[in-house]
């Protein structure tokens, strides 16, 4: 077996083995679900951010709830804060890369609101801030993290962890849990 094929092979083996370990807690999703769209049905705002490749899993909640899923339907409040290139780096260059977050989520969070962060680890201390600002304002607090969650689980009201610590599973685990949100606001 080539290099290659032994590689691909491995990958798709162990994006089956987190997913299938992953829905083994589906309950907790059926939950985050339940609160998404309820947030949703009474006028709140989903906030979303995350840091590299779960910057991107935030982003495309987001825009899946602004814009559509599967079907046509009308837009769903959604803020994503890692969108705004010129907010993050007039608050990274002020007041710090850990403030990128928090400071957006002290201004928009409110008790109408959730805030969901994506992490594979749960430690990166701009997603800790911006979980406590969020807090801070009454908005529910929602993780979709990896490993043991890290200093992020503690600060959610609702945690749905991927199992090991492999960044690319956890996030292919993170995919399957949007898009089930996505699919409870489009049935």
């Amino acid at each position: 077996m080539s290099d290659i094929r032994r590689i691909v092979e491995s990958r798709l083996e162990a994006a089956r083995e987190a997913i299938e370990a992953f829905g083994r807690d589906s309950d907790q999703l059926v939950r985050i679900s339940e609160t998404v769209v309820g947030i949703l049905e009474t006028g709140g705002t989903i906030i979303t951010c995350g840091n590299g490749g779960s910057a991107a899993e935030a982003l495309h909640l987001s825009e899946e709830l602004i814009g559509r899923f599967a079907r046509d339907r009308p837009p769903l409040r959604s803020l994503c804060l890692n969108a705004d290139p010129t907010a993050l780096t007039c608050i990274g260059n002020d007041y710090g890369f850990d403030e990128v977050f928090a400071r957006q989520c002290t201004a928009l969070a409110g008790p109408a609101d959730a805030l969901i962060v994506f992490s594979t680890s749960g430690r990166s201390t701009n997603i800790i801030k911006a979980l406590q600002a969020a807090r801070d304002n009454a908005a529910t607090t929602i993780g979709l993290l990896g490993g043991d969650g890290g200093g992020a689980a503690e600060l959610c009201d609702h945690v749905l962890m991927a199992p090991g610590s492999d960044s690319a599973s956890i996030q292919e685990c993170h995919q399957v849990a949007l898009h089930a949100i996505c699919n409870c606001l489009e049935p």
